[in-house]
């Protein structure tokens, strides 16, 4: 199917400003300040530069192979369709189950905080129904989704620029003051597990076809949506610790966002910003079951999922979307908040380093710079290695289970491309 380039150069940062102010900012925010205290700024600004060397590789990537793979494209244009593009596609399908998790368990938090009551009962409830609603809308009307996209990514921006704004004069600077800070190797890793709330520039790869002059605006809109979206996390950090006692986040960590805007606005600015973490949360659970009931259906079409995923009706892949939906839920109901940034940001540092190497591996055909994609390897993969370093020795389950991630992927290829593929390495068996 031929797409129409009907999209623009604001409507691609749109799709990546949604993409990563969905849930993960409400997420994340209470396990940077535990880590890094004073300097979450500091961490939110070491997590974008990642994020930010990482987008020119999509860039550059995204205008030579314009296709609605995106990620899935890229790695097995630079490696070849075989055993390791296979795994490492089928981690990227895991890794945005987790981001699902993660928004589900940070709605739960702010649902529970909003109520004023909070037990394990409610906390399954609410994780299970931010979960099935979208499931169902997914099943229903795929066509709701992006439409309503738009409307939540503008709602929540402005919500939180109202908190910053609101909240300048009641900042105290002392407790941003270096002195105030966590050694750097604290503040390095507070940055690596929340690099997740970075996740979601990449989506613009995979509207690469509906974009209006990709050479132009493919690069200007992964560039403009990760330098905004870096501008308003260090806003957001500074209010969060400068407008609030550390004590009293801790005392709120899954919802600290919703405690910063209490200073300034009341109870009233409590509530508003419960209300909005819900939409945010609900929205980006909505979006990525989307996305990823769509990447299975892709995988599938390529032979890397089997055929059963690849059946749809009326443009929705029914099964796929299913599939995410209830791992998803097995997920969110197994592991804890702190487990979950982990694992989500130890994943995609591992696939983002991934797509480095490949665009490292393609600098030529791309015209990249390849000093530039050097460091963009060099700096992802020092993050990965510094956040499994910390968490081998503070969180050691979730370095388990992050291994476990990368072992079913590649059981699953072996199994899987022996059986049905016939090949591995690009060599049949």
């Amino acid at each position: 199917m031929q797409n129409k380039r009907t999209i623009g150069f604001f409507g691609a940062v749109a799709i990546g400003i949604g993409g990563m102010v969905g849930g993960g900012i409400f997420a994340v925010l209470g396990e940077a300040v535990s880590l890094a205290h004073g300097a979450t700024v500091v961490a939110f600004l070491f997590a974008g530069i990642v994020a930010l060397f990482t987008s020119y590789s999509y860039s550059k990537l995204s205008v030579k192979y314009q296709t609605l793979g995106g990620t899935v494209s890229f790695i097995d244009n630079a490696f070849g369709h075989n055993y390791l593009s296979g795994s490492v596609n089928f981690m990227l399908w895991l890794s945005y189950l987790v981001t699902i998790s993660l928004y589900a368990v940070a709605f739960s938090s702010y649902a529970q905080a909003l109520l004023g009551s909070s037990n394990n009962f409610y906390n399954h409830l609410f994780i299970s129904i931010a979960i099935i609603l979208p499931l169902i809308i997914n099943l229903i009307s795929a066509s709701f989704v992006s439409k309503s996209e738009t409307a939540v990514v503008i709602i929540k921006v402005l919500l939180l620029f109202l908190i910053i704004i609101a909240s300048f004069s009641y900042l105290d600077f002392e407790r941003l003051s270096p002195s105030k800070w966590q050694g750097s190797f604290s503040i390095l890793v507070a940055g690596m597990i929340i690099f997740v709330a970075y996740e979601g520039f990449e989506l613009i790869a995979n509207s690469a076809q509906e974009i209006k002059e990709p050479n132009k605006n493919l690069p200007k809109a992964f560039y403009t949506s990760v330098l905004i979206v870096i501008i308003l996390y260090l806003l957001i950090a500074v209010t969060t610790i400068g407008a609030v006692d550390e004590k009293e986040l801790m005392n709120a960590k899954d919802y600290a966002l919703a405690i910063a805007a209490k200073p300034a606005l009341g109870q009233a600015g409590f509530t508003i910003v419960s209300i909005a973490a819900l939409l945010a949360t609900f929205s980006a659970i909505n979006a990525t079951i989307y996305g990823n009931g769509r990447l299975g259906y892709l995988l599938a079409i390529k032979g890397e999922l089997p055929k059963l995923f690849d059946k749809e009706k009326d443009g929705i892949p029914s099964l796929s979307i299913s599939v995410t939906a209830f791992f998803s839920l097995v997920l969110a109901n197994s592991i804890d908040l702190s487990q979950i940034a982990i694992i989500g940001s130890a994943s995609f540092l591992l696939i983002f380093f991934i797509v480095n190497v490949a665009a490292l591996k393609l600098y030529k055909e791309i015209e990249a710079n390849k000093h530039l994609l050097l460091v963009s390897c060099t700096i992802s993969f020092i993050a990965l290695v510094t956040l499994l370093v910390h968490t081998f020795f503070t969180n050691r389950d979730s370095i388990y289970i992050f291994i476990l991630f990368i072992l079913i992927s590649i059981l699953f290829e072996v199994f899987y491309g022996r059986m049905i593929r016939k090949h591995i390495f690009n060599r049949p068996y």
